[in-house]
């Protein structure tokens, strides 16, 4: 079958096409023929060798899948060939026209769903749902201030802030992205590159600052975030995005009386599938009833799978990027 493959450690433009072997199908697993894959943060650092989990090379990158069953392995029950699913391979294997899937991590999609926009719901709404949600308590009436809120996860968290009933700032670094937010439900921007963001969030809450942060940027923009979270609140650490893990003083956490909550998603998945696939599932009906609309940026066909991980590597990219075998 086609894949992408990594051979060595690097940039995008290291990437191979290449014929691989099918995997084979385990007990527990299932085998997918992958329809679309959605390229994530941590394919990128993945590739060059800065992820926290380490593959050996060569292998195929990618891991957010949305596709059809072809094969089921021993002790599965819950899917058949044929059945419509979106999954995650575990890291690596998705870039492919086929991946092997663990069936306890895997959910069905109904068929009015495109596997594209499928493909896209997983890590991010599943990111951002587990964060505010499960992490967070973010409670109706609450402020909710996103970083980088016209990424994936970034532009997920105000959605899910919106349906939480929490009043949404969103902060990125263009126009272009602020609009992009507000067309999601935004209540409030901030530009970051032209405007104090700790002054402004302090400007949109009354002096109060905002009751939970989400950041998924890390780099310059966490410490000032921090000092705009208000009393009781809750900082929330999603990732670094801009390539540098920042050192906090953790005096304002005293200061400030709020919580530093750390956000792993997919070890909250490993460990708790069953309250995975209820959150999934509780997404999949707000999607449904059309209360998150997924918004894919672009898509690109196998071959070009290094020009969807440039894109996201040069902050091109807005909501996701997906890539149909």
């Amino acid at each position: 079958m086609r894949a992408v493959v990594c051979r060595q450690f690097g940039g995008p433009d290291a990437l191979e096409i290449g014929e691989v072997d099918e995997p084979g199908v385990g007990p527990g697993q299932i085998l997918v023929e992958v329809k679309a894959c959605s390229v994530n943060f941590p394919d990128l650092l993945m590739i060059q060798d800065l992820y926290q989990f380490k593959p050996a090379l060569p292998f195929v990158p990618g891991s957010e899948v949305a596709g059809v069953v072809r094969q089921v392995g021993e002790g599965v029950d819950r899917f058949q060939p044929g059945d419509r699913v979106l999954g995650s391979s575990l890291f690596v294997g998705g870039l492919a026209d086929a991946a092997a899937l663990a069936a306890d991590t895997t959910v069905a999609i109904p068929d009015e769903v495109d596997f594209a926009d499928a493909a896209g719901l997983l890590y991010a709404y599943g990111t951002s749902h587990h964060a505010l949600k499960d992490r967070a308590h973010l409670q109706a009436g609450e402020s909710l201030l996103v970083l980088g809120a016209a990424g994936a996860v970034g532009l997920a968290a105000v959605e899910i802030g919106k349906v939480l009933g929490a009043r949404v700032i969103a902060a990125a670094s263009t126009e272009e992205k602020l609009d992009l937010c507000r067309k999601y439900g935004a209540d409030e921007v901030v530009n970051y590159t032209t405007e104090d963001l700790k002054l402004r969030v302090r400007e949109l809450t009354d002096g109060q600052g905002a009751d939970v942060v989400y950041d998924p940027v890390g780099g310059p923009y966490s410490e000032p975030a921090l000092r705009s979270t208000a009393w009781d609140g809750r900082f929330l650490v999603v990732g670094f995005a801009a390539g540098d893990i920042p050192r906090i003083p953790l005096n304002l956490a005293l200061l400030r009386g709020c919580s530093i909550v750390g956000v792993f998603w997919g070890s909250f998945v490993m460990r708790e599938p069953d309250r995975h696939r209820a959150n999934v599932a509780e997404m999949v009906g707000w999607w449904k009833q059309g209360r998150l609309r997924p918004h894919t940026s672009a898509t690109y066909p196998l071959e070009q799978a290094a020009a969807a991980l440039r894109d996201m590597a040069e902050r091109r990219a807005m909501g996701k990027v997906v890539v149909i075998p």
